[in-house]
């Protein structure tokens, strides 16, 4: 196999697929990337059985194969070459020289047959969805998944389509995430359930552009992503999803309306006085026109007022405060709208149509206060 490429082109392509490479594995050949030139286009994979990426990059083919190197060593020799074009040649002994002006890499590669190939996934109607879009959904849901493999679900996010509405849902069993998107179109319903890992990996390549599309797939086992010149399979998770509904409610005692970003920062400065891994609550006291925000560690404490519209009782709450800042962050929103049962029910932060809906569980602080 002999290829030519551009250095920006081969880089752009190894720093997409490198995200499918395993950390650890007990099969060496999928710790390499596959370049297979074997056809008239340079296509770049890697597989990590869980996880698979492909993607195609621009470059000229003058002889065809195909070549394994591994991940790590071929991804750093090519980021630190000179900005020039890159020929990589491999000779049937799998050596390969990789050349780029006066510099010279001879490596060993491995046969590109013993290589894993992406799943082939039958590929019929897409759900069409922005990039921009998708992008924005996991940005604005995926901070509360579960980072433990104690309940393998939770560590996925629900995509649940209903004829035009793509609803994605996220819970780490202290909150829950909820995010609805309309789509161009009704399609059939569907309910699966998508690691984790792939929606944070696929978000990083995404351009986020408004005007570029992602076509999902979807089969029993598999979510296909195709977007630009890449393709991204992954398995999905297996079980039936938690029945969120019964744990959502529209009824209130308290209902607060708040300025988000002085709402957002407030809270931040709170947390300056808790060390990292201090579960250390921030405390709220709702009252008719002014919600005061309390907290209280080793290094002190600090109290803040801020001016609100409050409907109902007042209320003395508290809670995680790194969960209220995840949720804010995410919501554009200048305003937003909080509602309470009583101190030990959920607390939702929500807009009028329900297009995004967080669920933040109150914690007890007996003596905090």
């Amino acid at each position: 196999m002999k290829i030519r490429c551009q250095k920006a082109d081969l880089v752009k392509g190894v720093s997409i697929v490198s995200k499918a490479v395993p950390t650890k594995t007990t099969m060496p050949i999928l710790e390499c990337i596959l370049i297979d030139a074997t056809t008239n286009i340079i296509k770049l994979t890697a597989n990590d059985m869980e996880l698979g990426i492909e993607t195609v990059i621009e470059g000229n083919i003058e002889q065809k194969g195909m070549i394994a190197l591994d991940a790590r060593i071929f991804s750093d020799i090519v980021r630190k070459l000179p900005d020039n074009d890159i020929v990589i040649e491999s000779d049937d002994n799998q050596q390969t020289l990789i050349t780029c002006e006066k510099a010279k890499f001879n490596i060993s590669g491995k046969s590109g047959e013993d290589f894993s190939y992406l799943p082939y996934i039958e590929r019929e109607e897409p759900v069409i969805i922005s990039q921009f879009t998708l992008k924005e959904v996991i940005r604005q849901t995926i901070f509360s998944i579960a980072d433990n493999d104690s309940n393998k679900l939770m560590t996925g996010e629900l995509f649940e389509i209903h004829d035009d509405m793509l609803k994605v849902v996220s819970l780490d069993g202290h909150r829950i995430s909820i995010r609805k998107i309309a789509l161009k179109k009704a399609y059939d319903p569907l309910k699966v359930v998508v690691p984790g890992k792939t929606l944070m990996e696929v978000s990083k390549i995404l351009s986020g552009e408004v005007d570029s599309e992602v076509n999902l797939y979807f089969t029993n086992n598999h979510i296909v992503f195709e977007f630009d010149q890449t393709v991204v399979v992954s398995r999905l998770i297996e079980g039936e999803y938690f029945k969120i509904d019964q744990m959502l409610s529209n009824d209130y005692e308290t209902k607060v309306r708040i300025n988000k970003k002085e709402f957002l920062n407030c809270i931040d400065r709170a947390t300056l006085l808790v060390k990292e891994g201090d579960k250390k609550p921030v405390i709220i006291n709702i009252t008719d026109e002014i919600m005061e925000l309390k907290i209280k560690s080793q290094l002190g404490t600090m109290d803040e007022e801020i001016m609100i519209i409050k409907e109902g009782r007042d209320l003395l709450i508290g809670f995680n405060p790194k969960f209220l800042i995840d949720a804010l962050r995410v919501i554009e929103d200048e305003e937003v709208d909080l509602y309470f049962m009583n101190a030990k029910a959920p607390c939702f932060i929500k807009d009028e149509k329900e297009t995004y809906i967080y669920l933040i569980l109150p914690v007890n602080f007996s003596g905090v206060a």
